[in-house]
């Protein structure tokens, strides 16, 4: 079923964002039969159907409460199901939000049973919101992959295990009925594809064609521009990338005409429609339809354009009075081209030429060369040579020198102008993207095609003395191009002897066009060939410059189909090249678009890590793994291969690896695995495939590199609680604070300190800290360290703060000082840590006094000023310890020149979190008489009546408690009532949080004090839920809810004796 959804289903925004699936007759009819199978299962496979999924399917449906019947428990808020396991419901249905959960196909075919007439909407939600269903029924290891699916060979061997084997046996027949239910969908796909009539990529290029030669600024042409959005033509005519042409894309174009705005089109094989155009700040496209499809381009544009087919029109008329009576005439730059031009496409070529050679001289045009033209040939490639024009004087002053040395500085002129041009393929690709667009918006380009053009014009200025080995290197290259195979083989030893570290010896390879002859080399089905390219490639493609041109020049492409060879060696080369190119942006996505990270992950599978007594195949094979390894941590800083790694099977592959014992297997493993942490689904993969056990035993190696890599590794994992104890259960807490003994190595510092801030998150975790004495180590570095070092010890010291004993150690160990010094930064991450600590040591009255003396508070103030919304929210909630525990708080406060001011117009913020904190420290400030006068005349009771309504619990528990300490002066009781706050108050009681109930009840006393307020919470049912409350075991609780209703009886018994007088 993941292929099929993947492969043949019809989606309308596929590879950008969430994409629904479009309602055609073939996902109709591919709808349909999922249906019937989930029946079909129901019916006849009653042990596989009452099998639990690892994760329940969740969607959003549309179903209402009313279509359940008797097998489910229904209140106001939730339906689910009587069938449960372990006291879990196998149906969950949130009432609220629409949010469905199933676990057991039993479930899904009474669901689909009970909507009807509605099944078919509700099966299209639930696959577009579980892209690989499979994935979550049988678990990640069963996850759609590309190519080689090694998920049933694992459940084979746990079947052979004997564990659980009528539990394996039960997962097996599903899988097989999974697999059954593909094959089935992707023939109905097949079946429907083949009888529909379909444009082909030829007929679409040979309308660009024509088009492109009637295309020009003048009033006569047909178009200002037609453009591909891709210069690369795969090996059957198509441009649109692979995971688009099996939705029967062909290409992209960009079109300016004369009369409209700039149209963005789709050509497939089903006609040619707009697309949504380019993605604002990025190079992907927005695939989705919109508009009619038309048979072809022509037909296309004679609707867009009026203009379009009127020149069109004229042309046609023009070419038939030509044919007629031909006449001589000069073709202008200008003019539109003669019929001759037409039929000699070899004009137009030379035409692009000419252009391409004056680009210096005119801004770029969007001419999209035609790639398989310049593509080198199968083993050598022409040097592009740019003409220098040399003025009267010039030439006049070359004729008194040497010839020898003037055709030598023309060569190296030549050499050097033509590596520039040939590597300034990534700016012009950049300009190309961004379509018919002013010359003022073209000079705007990415960093990256800047930084690039900066590095071409540093390089020309530093080539004026070039070493001796420039032009050996220069020689050795010519040998490449014009020798046999032998010649070819000894050029390569000869360029493999030179020092290819130095950057000078890189970039000779570079200007005289020798990466082109090595990528051709690539090519050829000379094994020895391809294993000196590769290995001369490995080597250079460390310089940023080159690994740019060597992705621009197809490199890529080449070393990823190489990854399926039978040849070790080339493998192992292939994958280590790809990984030193693999680290930047635009590369990364073309190892993904042409299927590298699936070859690169079925390079980890290899024996058993732990084997003994391994033969030379298999330690060629741990070594492939090793350079597969390696290419997938530079693929991996992608968001988009990541989720490639974990489809094409990855995840189970890794966790394998990383029980090896060599330092060298294990570096580039652990490196993925903490740069893909980042995503959530990894993180529970690298919990439950047991692999944090492997990562706390790898903390103790002596590798530093590998130490570093594991500790942030379990930095980011140890965002979730079950990680963080699992850290402690397999004693992994010890040896991240022995790493604090390496002070040097800054990197393991810093990934060391993180790793133990996430996990001193849980307070378990924090009294093993307090046993390893971990607060003295931690103070003695907030001296003299980095910033990513920084912030991970104070927010380590943050954490361990909330235990009374380490916030005395702190003030023992002189942590205060540095601690409050550092209020005063300017980094953002660190300024909110050093907030939060703060306030966690301001709850001690002793440390208190140490932050007062030393203008800590006046520190934490100034930072309310900060545009900063978590800077702004972590000051706050410091702030509200501070004032509890000072002296003489009320005049402190008062001292600080428009400080109340100031937080009070933070209660005009969007943020949630800055609001809550702003309002518990109100409450604190509102403690004072006096100030609470100072922020009434500031406006604050309008301002928290406004925010009643809300819905965040957190809000609400320090809204009430503001509200509560504002009504003790003046009448500020009567204006929150003519604000409209109290009947949102009220509702307020309807919560489930405890501490919402506390503060809202102590709101509502205080408010009871005037009548009528009274009266409204009459009106609104408080009574009611007030005496629920005072049943509640919390003291201060039952008086406040008491004293509330006191009032209003107060009020009713007023009133009555008042009538009967």
């Amino acid at each position: 079923m993941g292929v099929a959804l993947t492969r043949a289903a019809q989606w309308t925004a596929a590879g950008i964002g969430v994409g629904k699936l479009e309602f055609t007759p073939l996902n109709v009819t591919l709808l349909n039969s999922i249906i019937k199978f989930v029946e079909y299962v129901s019916s006849k496979h009653p042990q596989e159907a009452a099998f639990v999924f690892r994760e329940p399917l969740e969607w959003t449906s549309k179903l209402e409460i009313s279509a359940f019947g008797s097998d489910y428990q229904i209140s106001k808020k939730t339906v689910v199901s009587k069938e449960n396991i372990d006291g879990s419901a196998l149906m969950n249905f949130v009432v609220s939000t629409g949010v469905i959960k199933v676990s057991t196909f039993n479930q899904l075919a009474k669901l689909l049973e009970i909507a009807q007439k509605e099944r078919l909407k509700e099966t299209q939600a639930c696959l577009e919101a579980n892209r690989d269903p499979i994935a979550k029924i049988l678990g990640p290891s069963f996850a759609t992959v590309e190519g080689e699916d090694k998920s049933m060979l694992r459940l084979l061997e746990k079947v052979k295990k004997g564990d659980e084997v009528s539990q394996a046996e039960v997962q097996m027949k599903l899988f097989l009925l999974l697999q059954q239910l593909d094959m089935q969908l992707l023939n109905t796909s097949l079946q429907k594809i083949s009888q529909e009539v379909r444009l082909n990529p030829q007929a679409i290029k040979n309308d660009m064609q024509l088009l492109q030669s009637f295309s020009g600024e003048g009033d006569r042409t047909v178009l200002k521009s037609i453009n591909y959005t891709s210069e690369y033509e795969f090996s059957n005519g198509c441009r649109a990338p692979p995971w688009r042409q099996v939705h029967g894309d062909i290409c992209y174009l960009i079109i300016e005409t004369h009369d409209t705005d700039t149209l963005y089109v789709t050509c497939s094989t089903a006609g040619v429609f707009l697309n949504g155009g380019l993605i604002k700040d990025s190079e992907d496209i927005i695939y989705d339809k919109k508009g009619d499809i038309y048979k072809d381009l022509i037909t296309f544009l004679k609707e867009k354009s009026s203009t379009f087919a009127e020149n069109l029109t004229r042309i046609q008329q023009n070419f038939t009075l030509q044919k007629k009576a031909p006449t001589s005439r000069k073709t202008m730059k200008t003019e539109v081209p003669t019929n001759e031009e037409l039929d000699q496409s070899e004009k137009f070529s030379d035409y692009q030429d000419k252009n391409k050679l004056e680009r210096k001289k005119t801004p770029p045009k969007l001419k999209i060369r035609d790639t398989k033209k310049e593509e080198p040939s199968h083993m050598h490639k022409n040097l592009e040579v740019s003409h220098q024009k040399f003025s009267k004087d010039d030439k006049i002053q070359a004729k008194d020198q040497d010839p020898k040395k003037i055709k030598q500085d023309k060569e190296k002129d030549e050499i050097i102008t033509t590596g520039k041009y040939r590597c300034m393929a990534s700016h012009e690709k950049k300009i190309l993207r961004a379509g018919s667009i002013g010359s003022e918006e073209l000079s705007d380009s990415s960093s990256e095609s800047e930084e690039e053009q900066q590095d071409m014009d540093r390089q020309q200025e530093s080539n004026s003395d070039l070493p001796s080995e420039y032009w050996q290197i220069q020689k050795v290259v010519k040998y490449l191009k014009g020798g046999n195979q032998t010649a070819t083989v000894i050029a390569l030893c000869s360029m493999k002897d030179f020092n290819l570290a130095s950057e000078s010896c890189q970039l000779a390879i570079r200007d005289v066009g020798g990466l082109e002859v090595l990528i051709n080399l690539l090519d050829t089905e000379e094994t020895k060939c391809k294993v000196g390219s590769l290995k001369i490639l490995k080597e250079i493609s460390k310089n940023p410059q080159i690994r740019r041109c060597l992705a621009e020049l197809g490199g890529l492409e080449i070393m990823v189909k190489i990854l399926d060879s039978s040849n070790k060696d080339l493998k192992c080369l292939a994958a280590e090249t790809i990984a030193n190119i693999a680290r930047f942006r635009r590369a990364r996505q073309t190892v993904r678009l042409h299927g590298g990270i699936r070859r690169l992950v079925g390079l980890l599978d290899c024996v058993p890590m732990l084997s003994a007594n391994l033969n030379a195949e298999q330690v060629k094979d741990i070594e492939v793994a090793r350079c597969g390894a390696l290419a997938l941590w530079s693929c991996s800083k992608s968001k988009k291969n990541k989720t490639a790694i974990r489809r094409s099977g990855g995840i189970p592959l890794l966790a394998c690896l990383l029980k090896s014992t060599h330092e060298n297997m294990l570096i580039p493993v652990v490196g993925t695995l903490q740069e893909c942490a980042s995503e959530s689904s990894y993180r529970l993969a690298i919990r439950t495939e047991n692999m944090v056990k492997d990562l706390v035993r790898n903390l103790n190696s002596e590798s530093q590199e590998l130490q570093m890599h594991c500790a942030r590794a379990i930095f980011k994992c140890a965002e979730d609680e079950a990680t963080r104890n699992l850290v402690r259960a397999h004693n992994g807490l010890g040896p991240l604070v022995k790493l604090f003994s390496k002070p040097d190595n800054k990197e393991l510092l810093a990934a060391a300190t993180g790793a133990v801030w996430k996990c001193a998150i849980s307070m378990e975790n924090v009294d093993r800290f307090k046993h390893l004495k971990i607060v003295e180590t931690l103070i003695h570095l907030l001296v003299g360290q980095p910033e990513e070092v920084l912030i991970n010890v104070v927010g380590a010291l943050g954490q361990c703060a909330r235990d009374p004993f380490i916030r005395g150690a702190i003030r023992r160990s002189g942590g205060i000082d540095p601690l409050v010094n550092l209020l005063t930064g300017t980094n953002n991450a660190l300024l909110v840590n050093v907030t939060k600590a703060v306030g966690e040591c301001a709850v001690d009255a002793e440390n208190m006094s140490i932050i007062e003396s030393l203008d800590g508070v006046r520190l934490l103030w100034s930072l309310l000023k900060k545009p900063n919304p978590d800077i702004q929210a972590s000051a706050a909630w410091a702030i509200c310890p501070c004032i509890e525990n000072a002296k003489e708080a009320g005049e402190m406060v008062r001292s600080f020149v428009g400080g109340l001011e100031l937080i009070v117009n933070l209660l005009k913020s969007d943020n949630i979190e800055v609001l809550a904190s702003v309002c518990a420290a109100l409450a604190k400030i509102a403690m004072d008489e006096e100030n609470l006068a100072v922020i009434t005349d500031h406006g604050v009771v309008p301002m928290l009546s406004s925010l009643t309504y809300t819905r965040d619990d957190t809000l609400r528990q320090h809204l009430a408690d503001a509200v509560a300490c504002c009504c003790k002066w003046g009448n500020n009781r009567v204006a929150f009532g003519e604000n409209g706050a109290v009947a949102p108050l009220v509702h307020y009681l309807k919560s489930k949080n405890p501490l919402v109930h506390r503060a809202t009840a102590e709101a509502l006393h205080q408010l009871s004090f005037d009548p009528k307020n009274c009266i409204t919470m009459h009106e609104n049912g408080v009574v009611k839920l007030l005496l629920n409350l005072m049943e509640s075991t919390d003291e201060d609780l039952q008086e406040a809810a008491a004293g509330c209703i006191s009032n209003i009886r107060r009020l009713a018994l007023a009133n009555e004796k008042a009538r009967y007088k």
